[in-house]
């Protein structure tokens, strides 16, 4: 058996102030991605910023990014078209006209620490409408219990009918789901049958809840985005460290990695 191993080398909300091997501009976003390939990362999962790093859905810094990454490695791109809590929708949806391997679909409105992520039911289906079009496979980003109902409503109006359904757990949000061992499996017990999913567990809890993600038989996700530090006290210089760690999880555990073609076959990836 082999898992998927994502870097997620960004994010929304952390700057370099908080870790100043965070990559921001699209140069050191594809450097970091290229390193997280070369050592076991078969997709990239992909915030934008602009030149004064803040969150971004620019269509000109999506592409360039993208083709930055495409010259140094053939992983798979993930763009996330959750961006920012100040980004409108609408230009967030925008960037699945770049035409992606994957993009994400956050299912729900919520409380996202200290400001609200706005994700309104017909915006959503409208988003999930156009990504069936554009052959962009959907991830099902699942903060909380409720998510997963939204997603399988979406299932059931057709909206969603590229198998298999991919799904992220997201816990340790404040707002979300607590990060803990006896939230990871209710959900993972009632994901639908086939369903592809990974685990992406916030802070500190992000190696306990990865490995146990690893031992359910879920996939990982692995970088800055997740968690700045490598180990108590120790900021992570870059997500390379922590995708080796992840690696290292995964090789201790007997489980192989899947390199990027074996990963769009098992996620039914339509070819560019």
């Amino acid at each position: 058996m082999s898992v998927v191993i994502t870097v997620a080398p960004t994010g929304p909300i952390a700057s370099k102030a908080d870790n100043p091997h965070l990559p921001t501009q699209p140069v050191e976003i594809a450097d970091a991605v290229a390193e997280a390939h070369a050592a076991g990362a078969a997709v990239a999962h992909i915030h934008l910023r602009d030149h004064q790093h803040r969150p971004t859905a620019d269509l000109a810094i999506g592409r360039r990014t993208m083709d930055l990454i495409a010259e140094r490695c053939p992983i798979l791109v993930q763009l996330s078209t959750g961006v920012g809590l100040d980004v409108p929708f609408a230009e967030r949806a925008a960037l699945i006209e770049l035409r992606p391997r994957m993009a994400t679909l956050n299912p729900c409105s919520m409380s996202f620490g200290s400001g609200e992520f706005r994700n309104p039911p017909a915006d959503v289906r409208r988003l999930a409408a156009r990504m069936a079009e554009l052959g962009v496979k959907p991830e099902l980003e699942i903060y909380d219990t409720g998510h997963l109902d939204a997603c399988l409503r979406l299932r059931d109006e057709g909206l969603l009918d590229a198998e298999p359904l991919q799904f992220s757990l997201v816990l340790g949000v404040a707002g979300g789901m607590a990060a803990t061992p006896e939230n990871l499996l209710a959900m993972v017990r009632r994901l639908p049958e086939n369903a592809v999913w990974q685990v992406i567990a916030i802070g500190r809890r992000n190696l306990e809840l990865t490995a146990i993600g690893l031992a359910l038989g879920g996939n990982a996700r692995a970088g800055l985005e997740d968690t700045l530090y490598v180990r108590k006290g120790e900021l992570s210089p870059g997500s390379l460290p922590l995708v080796e760690r992840t690696v290292g999880l995964a090789g201790a555990l007997d489980l192989g990695i899947a390199g990027v073609e074996e990963t769009a076959a098992r996620l039914g990836l339509t070819g560019r």
